[in-house]
């Protein structure tokens, strides 16, 4: 297994280019960037998990990549055939930089740098196979609530052969998922197939597994696309093969029946401590939550996501959820392209308790960044 790590000089100077403003958007994209991959963090049970991944004998030749977290736009979606109407290229979902650089969506990006890659290049010209993981931080726009963060892990991996050497069929996705699915969470583990789509594979499947008696989706996978193959140099009539990919911290949280998705970032060590694949979480403590409601009426073209960052840079991690309680146009109240808005803001904090005190300031500051990054009339 060899460790690759590709730089990228265009991220090191849109890096600079960040630090020399002052907006609001350029500290909350620094301060995203400065957060730490818990996937390479060795206390973390994302980072048990990617060891359990990498470490099965099936992936002993696999490489491992590390790539830039700010990427092309255009390389990002185009050359992975998303849809032009794709959700993923919005600016309500996606954190632009600019009009072409973002933060990565997905590590599936990976493609792109590990087989551009002079190295790799020279290897498809030969006879071997070639694999690869890559992993780590990726960045979407998000609700806020207990299950979802706008900084997220995840992990994808690619695995190509020459096609007189094997042709990829649905049982060796299935295969390569019960595998992936048993070092995680057991040999015993329940698990079922079902269709899926990714724009850049095809006889793609999704795995669930049995848990409390529900069925949860937690694997993906496809035969790699011949279309996107050759858009990155690959001949696909030459070279076929598998991919799959997911987010770390939904499995997590599966494998420890965690309560919230925070409780992975905490420092509590009585918290830590029970971070283990496995290992049932028992809370620490209840601690009772503070809640805030907020009203204000803004345009019509509103962008809740964005909303929800500001909320994120004011009140970090003690914000538990961010609930919409009612949502009217009116008029002859408030004019022409204009829309009302309530949100209940939850405060909760995962190790100690809050006081109101602290939590007054942080919505104060709230209320006034709504009304000035948002031109918003609070009501």
């Amino acid at each position: 297994m060899s460790n690759i790590e590709i730089k990228s000089s265009e991220e090191v100077e849109i890096i600079k280019t960040l630090e020399a403003r002052s907006d609001h958007e350029a500290k909350r994209l620094l301060r995203f960037l400065k957060m730490p991959d818990l996937s390479r963090a060795k206390a973390s049970p994302l980072y048990e998990l990617i060891e359990r991944l990498v470490n099965l004998p099936e992936f002993k030749s696999f490489d491992v990549v590390k790539i830039p977290d700010i990427v092309p736009a255009k390389e990002s979606f185009d050359l992975f055939d998303f849809p032009l109407d794709h959700p993923t290229r919005s600016k309500s979902d996606t954190y632009y930089i600019n009009d072409e650089y973002i933060l990565r969506t997905h590590t599936t990006v990976m493609w792109y740098y590990y087989l551009l890659s002079e190295a790799i290049k020279e290897k498809l010209k030969g006879e071997a196979p070639i694999g690869v993981f890559s992993y780590g931080k990726v960045y979407r726009k998000d609700e806020i609530d207990r299950h979802h963060m706008n900084v997220f892990h995840q992990v994808d991996g690619l695995y190509l052969c020459r096609k007189n050497e094997k042709i990829f069929e649905r049982r060796d996705l299935e295969e390569v998922l019960v595998k992936i699915a048993k070092a995680i969470f057991g040999k015993d583990i329940k698990y079922r197939f079902n269709d899926d789509f990714f724009p850049f594979t095809y006889s793609s499947i999704e795995m669930e597994i049995e848990k409390k008696d529900k069925w949860i989706e937690v694997l993906g996978a496809g035969i790699a696309q011949p279309s996107v193959l050759e858009k990155l140099g690959v001949d696909s009539k030459i070279w076929g093969g598998w991919a799959f990919g997911f987010g770390l911290e939904r499995l997590a949280i599966i494998s420890m029946d965690l309560p919230d998705i925070r409780l992975l970032w905490s420092e509590d060590p009585r918290i830590k401590k029970q971070l283990r694949l496995g290992n049932k979480y028992i809370p620490v403590s209840k601690y009772p939550p503070i809640t805030r409601d907020i009203s204000f009426v803004v345009a019509n073209d509103f962008i809740p996501n964005n909303y929800f960052d500001l909320i994120r840079d004011l009140g970090g991690d003690l914000v538990e959820e961010v609930k919409l309680i009612d949502k009217y146009e009116n008029l002859e109240k408030f004019g022409t392209g204009k829309i009302s808005y309530t949100y209940r803001i939850i405060y909760r904090s995962n190790d100690r308790t809050l006081v109101s005190g602290e939590i007054d300031k942080i919505q104060n500051e709230i209320y006034k960044q709504t009304a000035k990054q948002f031109n918003a009339e609070l009501r």
